[in-house]
């Protein structure tokens, strides 16, 4: 018997129909995947496990009993847990404070225990494995640990069926070990777990059985021994892996960004040189804090260099801040899209014209005409799924918004254009299409540094890869000697 079992379930919005007869089995002691792109189904179906949404037709079983009525409430429950990429805490309140909100019944004249609500605590973020203090403020806790927060609720809460949502998306490695090892005690104890992520190598080690939706609709369950990547990318898209990394030779151009024994005491790089040129995307690899994002700040003026040079166009230029980045023509996307690469409440246009308002103003005034038919450009040209460039980009899909973030740098015509994680979080669809606008921007002449965690990216887009390790580039791969092997021993410190 299934512990959970949801049944030709379907979902409307406006016309709009996001679920088709979707059906997924849930084990008890199960890893099961649930796979798709942005605007595939998978949060539709989520809400309605959760309550949160009210499907309009099908069925939904809980230990073979059927729940008539589901609510945020009756799923609770049940047993039924989720924890998003963006955790749900309050950042004012303690570590202790968020957990017992959850886990603890409201009563006005309850006094409370403060000694037993520690404790507990402790207890409970032990269990996952976090070093945490229980009388942290939220506010002062990194992403990851917030999440290991949510997970202790969820443990707290005795969840039986448990919903992962891109749980790894800002995890470095270790941090990722530590949540499998969570996941693999929880499995042990007859938990079954709902795991979603757009990262294909983990789910093939951590989850059981994968579930892959498309259009609204199931088309595969299959169990993961039984399935390659290469399988699953075809279920998830209806296309061959190789149209992911549509990369192509274009003509390689003069030096566009030369930097010669570069160091930045505050960022942790030093003596860091290469090229790029014209036409050319140089991979830049690495272990996490190998100095890649750092090396990607120092350049745009983020964190100044102390010592070396920058050559742009041939000549010697100091970059002292983004703003003299962004006269020099070099654009920097950044890592954290939510963070730093779109203004989530501000729409489309506005975000696209960001960097570049000098384009789009006249006498110190935005041109909301010129504004408008620059943001339309861009929307065409990058194909992005938008109701109208008014929208806020923070309704858009991970892609889309990848897509508004690039948008912005092509509006400033860089030269230069450094791309950090250009692909992180976006579904496989949205993966091949950025793939695309970078050899179509390598094609027109501009030199692209790619940033990049995934090796495969790395070896399918790169024309060359410069491996980091300890702050300063330990090697310089051609693609055609390029190997993911030779990448993780200079990424490891050996030569």
């Amino acid at each position: 018997m299934a512990l959970l079992d949801a049944t030709a379930i379907t979902k409307s919005f406006a016309g709009v129909q996001a679920l088709r007869g979707v059906s997924f089995e849930l084990r008890s002691g199960e890893v099961h995947a649930l796979l798709g792109e942005n605007g595939a189904g998978k949060s539709t179906l989520i809400k309605v496990i959760t309550g949160a949404e009210k499907a309009d037709s099908g069925t939904l079983a809980v230990d073979g009993r059927l729940v008539p009525h589901n609510s945020p409430a009756a799923a609770r429950a049940l047993g039924i847990a989720a924890v998003y990429q963006q955790p749900a805490l309050f950042p004012d309140l303690t570590v202790e404070e968020n957990i017992a909100l959850a886990l603890e019944s409201a009563s006005v004249w309850r006094r409370i225990d403060w000694r037993a609500r520690r404790r507990q605590a402790r207890e409970l973020l032990e269990r996952c494995g976090a070093e945490i203090a229980p009388e942290r403020t939220v506010g002062t806790l990194s992403m990851p640990e917030q999440q290991l927060v949510e997970i202790a609720k969820a443990i707290g809460a005795r969840a039986r069926i448990l919903i992962l949502d891109e749980p790894t998306a800002a995890l470095t490695d270790r941090e990722v070990e530590r949540l499998f090892r969570v996941i693999g005690a929880l499995r042990g104890e007859g938990a079954g777990i709902i795991y979603i992520s757009h990262r294909l190598d983990e789910v093939s080690v951590i989850a059981d059985r994968v579930t892959v939706l498309r259009d609204g609709q199931t088309i595969a369950t299959r169990d993961l021994r039984d399935v390659d990547r290469a399988e699953l990318v075809r279920l998830m898209v209806g296309r061959d892996i190789h149209a992911i990394f549509p990369k192509r030779e274009v003509p390689i151009g003069e030096i566009a960004l030369d930097v010669r024994h570069l160091a930045c005491r505050a960022a942790g790089i030093h003596d860091v040189t290469f090229q790029v040129r014209r036409g050319e995307i140089l991979g830049i690899a690495g272990l996490v804090r190998s100095g890649r994002t750092e090396l990607a700040e120092t350049l745009f003026g983020l964190t100044p260099a102390d010592d070396g040079e920058i050559l742009l166009r041939g000549s010697v230029t100091r970059i002292g801040s983004p703003a003299q980045a962004i006269r020099m023509k070099l654009g920097l996307l950044p890592e954290d899209r939510r963070q730093h690469g779109v203004v989530l409440e501000m729409p489309v246009a506005a975000n696209i014209s960001l960097a570049g308002l000098d384009e789009v103003s006249r006498h110190g005034l935005i041109d909301q005409a010129l504004e408008r038919s620059l943001a339309r450009g861009y929307v065409e040209r990058l194909r992005i799924k938008t109701p109208s460039v008014y929208t806020e980009t923070g309704s858009l899909s991970g892609g889309n918004q990848q897509k508004v973030a690039v948008a912005r740098w092509l509006a400033i015509n860089p030269e230069v254009l450094i791309l950090d994680e250009p692909t992180q979080g976006v579904d496989i669809g949205s993966k091949s299409e950025i793939h695309q606008i970078m050899v179509d921007l390598a094609e027109r002449g501009m030199a692209i540094l790619m940033i990049s965690s995934e090796l495969p990216e790395i070896l399918g887009m790169s024309d060359r890869i410069a491996v980091m390790h300890a702050g300063t580039i330990a090697g310089l791969l051609p693609r055609a000697e390029a190997t993911q092997e030779k990448i993780l021993a200079l990424a490891l410190g050996h030569s």
